[in-house]
């Protein structure tokens, strides 16, 4: 990949959000802003290898998306008043600022509007504010491209025509809309650390520090709220290990055998320190602060051996009580697998069988149980499954090494 590639790439990661979002503030169509954010960036890709990479890159596909967008207006309409339209684009009036003025969060709180469902919401919020492409969010989904790209194209369209205002909502609304947008920014987190597509980075770090990012800002906006400080930790904790989550050979790295020595230290004190803040505020935990306690437990382990795993069945048992999934109950046995054994654990998996069957995780589970048992020719079988239904390059990749070594 050439220098100008990379840049491109790279830029893209960086600013695809932050055009968007402007554009929509501007033009108040997600279909126009999105298309002309694309046809921008499709203009650097033919002018920047012989022009060069502009000094302010997001600048100049701000500017070049917006005669993109004006030209689609004037393309579109013949009519005075869309004529009208494009010319007063020219001329941004300045609107009253929220509590944080920051146009990506606007475009989450727009994609995370209750009158869309939890589904679209989610996959709306990874293409206009993520970045990612229909099929990679297909693939996250587990559906077709087609049908995918119907979903994102109904939202669009219903957030047109209920005019669902491009804002962050009123201090009293936020606590009823911050809800959905938690999980939402979960979920592009998820993407981001076991990134689902073939084509792109097992990891992908713009996915996390954006999800990071824009869950800091709603922590400053809601500083009481134990479940954004839960999700704020868990993300950090989880982010610690990225690095060494990976091998150099490019294969998954599962935790227990992580170089710890190479986990970030600052990120696992600041969730390590929200999780102590929310311990002293007395108030019964939700789910993010449940699975924050348990990845700190996991992170305050010097060495592998010295993990309280009697303190993470716990946790698990009251995480089932708030949040009874099954790969809820899924991620439980793994943890009882080294309090109890591998054949209690195993039996709580096969329990799963009817609700996870498509779950790549569930079957890489019981192939990893199946061996601890000396069960070879199950195993086999197990990580077979397991390997058909990842899209992860990474755990591809480690799944069919430990396959191979049943022999």
């Amino acid at each position: 990949m050439s220098d100008v590639e990379e840049a491109i790439t790279r830029v893209h990661h960086e600013e695809w959000a932050r055009v968007v979002a402007a554009l929509t503030r501007r033009f108040g169509d997600l279909d126009i802003a999105e298309e002309a954010a694309a046809e921008a960036f499709a203009t650097a890709v033919a002018r920047w290898p012989a022009d060069g990479v502009p000094p302010n890159p997001g600048a100049w596909l701000t500017t070049t998306a917006n005669r993109k967008a004006i030209d689609r207006i004037r393309r579109e309409s013949k009519r005075d008043d869309k004529h009208r339209e494009a010319q007063m684009v020219y001329d941004d009036p300045p609107e009253p600022l929220g509590v944080i003025d920051d146009e990506r969060l606007r475009l989450i709180f727009t994609c995370c509007h209750p009158a869309l469902s939890m589904e679209t919401r989610v996959a709306l919020t990874l293409r206009m504010v993520g970045g990612l492409t229909v099929p990679e969010i297909a693939r996250a989904f587990l559906v077709q491209e087609t049908a995918m790209g119907q979903r994102i194209t109904r939202a669009k369209a219903k957030i047109k025509a209920a005019r669902i205002p491009y804002r962050v909502p009123s201090a009293e609304d936020l606590p009823a809309r911050v809800s959905g947008v938690l999980a939402v920014l979960f979920l592009v987190f998820n993407e981001g650390y076991l990134a689902t597509g073939p084509d792109t980075d097992p990891v992908r770090h713009d996915l996390t520090a954006e999800a990071i990012r824009l869950t800091r800002l709603i922590r400053a906006l809601m500083p009481d709220d134990g479940e954004v400080a839960g999700l704020l930790a868990l993300m950090l904790l989880t982010e610690a290990r990225r690095t060494a989550r990976v091998s150099a050979s490019g294969e998954l790295v599962p935790i227990d055998q992580q170089d710890r020595g190479a986990w970030d230290a600052a990120l696992i004190a600041e969730g390590h320190r929200l999780m102590r803040e929310r311990l002293a505020s007395r108030v019964a935990p939700g789910r993010y602060q449940i699975l924050a306690a348990i990845n700190a437990v996991h992170t305050s382990a010097r060495d592998v051996r010295d993990t309280d795993w009697s303190q993470i069945v716990a946790l698990y048992n009251q995480l089932v009580r708030v949040d009874p999934s099954p790969i809820v109950a899924l991620n439980r046995a793994i943890a009882v697998a080294e309090l109890d054994g591998p054949e209690v654990a195993l039996a709580a998996v096969d329990r799963l069988d009817d609700k996870l069957a498509g779950y790549h995780a569930y079957h890489a589970t019981r192939a990893e149980l199946l061996r601890r048992l000396g069960r070879s020719q199950q195993s086999r079988a197990a990580y077979d499954k397991a390997i058909e239904l990842t899209g992860n390059t990474a755990e591809t990749a480690y799944l069919t090494r430990r396959r191979d070594q049943l022999g």
